[in-house]
């Protein structure tokens, strides 16, 4: 009897235990998707930070052109902060606040403080319009000939803008819709900063379109190949359009985003390709409110589902033998995420309006869409061949030498003395797991088999990304109310 009781608590604590052997806890991954963001704070740090491990940095961010430029995120794993991304990462935190806010209850004013670090900083680039918007900080090439924990940067924080001389639609179109969105998360919790958000985010629409231009011509030198625009700035001119419009109701946001006559299929959502967001944020108006002027972007959100629903007709996108979603070779899970986010939303609003769509002759309800998500997002969580959380700190399995400076190299807090640009190089040439846990971060991911090296000198499977977690709040909030775990209840003879 003694041995059945031991198998039986065994099963219990396999069970309870989530991850790769029983369900997982995305409640958990969700608090550990929040706290990432931590990590990558640039600027002065507030009394609360949990990932005690970092400090102040970048307290003179903006001094070059004697404005204050302090604050905001550091993209992935190096120094800079590239305005692009990260624009793009906080309108990606507050839509994930604006549709699945209600199903994040323990976790929703970390989720609000994550959104209003990238607004804060963005609302001093956004300070000269129309003038100007600044759009980064720091020298790109010099930062990555550098291995140096952001405590201690010694490569020159040069400050780039967009002017009317100089444009960069993308970028501020960009900064438009995350200021646009934060504006609604604060909407009903701090009403003087979401009027501030909402102004601004038309001086900087009104920028975007006024003075068009592709912001990878004007700062070719910087932005390139780090994030050089591949689509274009039109896409951008929607997305922020269709977030005013969800702001303010204003029919002449509306009428622009059909101006521009995009209308092409789309699998790839990401900080450069918008086209995908743009359709489904704008296709709840025809299906939740029945709004006809939207019925053309409801078509474009259902087929970027088809493009990447499995066993659909018109399939466009590969999966792995493992079944994850595999679309490039650098850094994919960042496509996993964003499109997952926009699976679970489109989700939603079927749900809401007791609708179906259908991919050619397959009848596709929400359900169809939630369990693709959750095998997804479970894949990232440990359900895979290689029984591998790809988020850190969460699970027993996940990486452990992820490409990031200020995880390799042991904490400024532990060790103040600075360490050197090519002297930190000790660190990221070594195998050993790196000293700070940078909780939460989602790496790139593996290969097209499955395959993963926890290595940090593959940046483009073990560097988190502030733009994969982004998207993977929202879905993992969704996926908390959808799944939850089944109770269990093993009896014990005695």
């Amino acid at each position: 009897m003694e041995v059945e009781k031991i198998v039986a608590l065994a099963i219990l604590i396999a069970l309870a235990s989530g991850g790769v052997s029983g369900d997982p806890d995305y409640h958990d991954a969700l608090s550990k998707s929040l706290l990432f963001f931590q990590g990558q704070r640039s600027g002065k740090l507030p009394p609360d930070q949990s990932l005690t491990w970092r400090a102040n940095s970048g307290l003179a961010d903006g001094s070059a052109e004697n404005v204050d430029l302090t604050g905001g995120y550091y993209d992935a794993g190096d120094n800079v902060k590239f305005g692009l991304p990260m624009a793009f990462t906080t309108t990606m935190l507050a839509w994930s606040v604006l549709e699945f806010g209600r199903w994040m209850p323990k976790e929703l004013n970390h989720a609000r403080e994550a959104v209003r670090w990238g607004t804060d900083y963005l609302l001093k680039a956004s300070a000269p319009l129309p003038s100007a918007l600044y759009v980064q900080v720091g020298d790109p090439n010099a930062d990555h000939d550098c291995w140096e924990r952001p405590e201690d940067m010694s490569t020159p924080r040069s400050v780039f803008k967009v002017t009317p001389s100089t444009p960069g639609t993308e970028v501020a179109a960009e900064t438009a819709a995350a200021l646009v969105a934060a504006s609604l998360v604060f909407k009903h919790v701090d009403v003087g900063y979401s009027k501030k958000l909402l102004q601004t985010a038309k001086k900087a629409f009104a920028f975007a379109d006024r003075y068009r231009g592709n912001y990878s011509d004007s700062l070719a030198s910087v932005v390139c190949p780090f994030y050089c625009s591949y689509t274009g700035f039109q896409d951008e001119l929607l997305w922020g359009a269709a977030w005013l419009y969800k702001a303010t109701r204003n029919s002449s946001y509306l009428s622009f985003a059909h101006s521009l006559g995009i209308n092409y299929n789309s699998e790839t959502f990401s900080w450069d390709s918008k086209i995908p967001g743009a359709a489904v944020l704008l296709a709840r108006e025809s299906v939740v409110d029945e709004n006809e002027a939207a019925s053309g972007f409801r078509e474009q959100a259902e087929r970027f589902v088809c493009n990447v629903l499995p066993k659909s007709s018109s399939v466009s996108v590969n999966y792995t033998p493992g079944g994850l979603l595999y679309m490039l070779n650098g850094s994919n899970m960042q496509y996993v995420t964003s499109t997952t986010f926009l699976l679970s939303t489109y989700a939603k609003y079927l749900k809401t309006s007791s609708q179906t769509m259908k991919c050619g002759d397959v009848v596709v309800t929400s359900l169809r869409l939630r369990k693709l998500v959750k095998k997804q997002v479970d894949y990232i969580l440990g359900d895979n061949p290689s029984r591998m959380s790809y988020m850190v700190g969460y699970g027993d399995e996940f990486p452990r030498r992820i490409h990031h400076r200020g995880s390799s190299i042991p904490s400024f807090r532990l060790n103040a003395e600075a360490i050197g640009c090519d002297e930190g190089f000790q660190f990221y040439y070594d195998d050993k797991p790196n000293p700070n846990e940078l909780t939460g971060a989602v790496v790139g991911g593996p290969d097209e088999n499955d395959k993963f090296t926890d290595d940090r000198e593959d940046y483009s499977q073990s560097e988190p990304t502030t733009y994969i977690n982004a998207p993977l709040v929202g879905t993992l909030s969704y996926l908390t109310a959808s799944f939850r775990p089944r109770e269990r209840c093993l009896s014990v003879k005695n």
